[in-house]
Order: structure tokens, then C-alpha cells, then sequence
């Protein structure tokens, strides 16, 4: 069976209407937040499904307990120099448009680590390519299913 691709980001925009650097900048972050949770709830139950996220969803510790109450949780991880390099000529990041965005996911990385540490498996994509990523993920996901049968 395939799975089905769902981007909670894209889920967002399509059903509020506006991109998510808009909402941020006319509704805040908070408002953004809610969004994620509403999506979460919506999406976490289908089957056959590949759920990607923006990296503040599994903060929240509702969304985290939603999603592994459905799903396994695999967080991608990379040192800030690769994530500044991947994502420096993106303008639609919201939380990095401040006067050091570097230090920005710095400081992201070091708040979030303790709920990515709550995932069922952290993936280093370092020095991975994005299929080599998502055979990790098949991998592990088949053994786990396997083992559960």
C-alpha cells in the first residue's frame, strides 16, 4: 500500500486561506499554534499516512501525545550550519526573520530538544540524502510494524 503525503504547513494555508508568514504577521504565533493543534487533530488518525510538520508542532505536548497516540514520530535533525544553509534563501520562515538568524536556531534547537527527544526515533540528515532519510524512516517503520504483528 502507499501512503499518502500531508503537509500540516501546506493543510494550514490551504483551509485558512493565507501563507503562514501572513498568519504570523497578522495573527501571531499563538493563532499559528492553534492552527497546528486543529491540523493535528484532523490528520492524526488516517492511515497510510506520511505527516510532515514544522518544527515547533511537537512542542506542544498535546500534539506530540496526539501524534504518537496514531503514528510513529520520527524528528529529522541537523546542526544549525546546516539548517541555516538549507533555509537562509527561504524569506517564508517566520521565526527567523530577526537580526541573527543563526542564533535564532540556535536558540530553537536548544528549546525544542527535549520534545524531540520524545519522538520514537531521531534521524541525524547531516550527512544523509533525503532518500536515504526516507529509507531510514520505511525501515524502521516496517520493523516496528512487524514486530507488532
Amino acid at each position: 500500500a502507499g501512503f499518502e503525503f500531508l503537509d500540516t504547513d501546506q493543510f494550514i494555508e490551504e483551509h485558512v486561506g493565507k501563507s503562514i508568514p501572513r498568519i504570523f504577521e497578522e495573527h501571531g504565533e499563538e493563532t499559528f499554534r492553534r492552527y497546528e493543534r486543529e491540523v493535528v487533530v484532523r490528520l492524526a488518525e488516517r492511515e497510510n499516512a506520511v505527516i510532515a510538520t514544522g518544527g515547533g508542532l511537537l512542542v506542544d505536548a498535546e500534539n506530540m501525545d496526539t501524534m504518537k497516540q496514531y503514528a510513529m514520530v520520527f524528528c529529522l535533525w541537523a546542526s544549525p550550519e546546516s539548517i541555516w544553509r538549507r533555509v537562509k534563501d527561504k524569506s517564508h520562515r517566520p521565526l527567523l526573520q530577526t537580526e541573527n538568524p543563526k542564533q535564532r536556531i540556535i536558540d530553537l534547537l536548544e528549546e525544542r530538544k527535549p520534545a524531540y527527544g520524545r519522538s520514537d526515533m531521531l534521524i541525524n540528515t547531516e550527512y544523509r540524502s533525503a532518500r536515504d532519510v526516507a529509507n531510514l524512516i520505511l525501515g524502521q517503520f516496517r520493523q516496528t510494524t512487524r514486530k507488532a504483528k
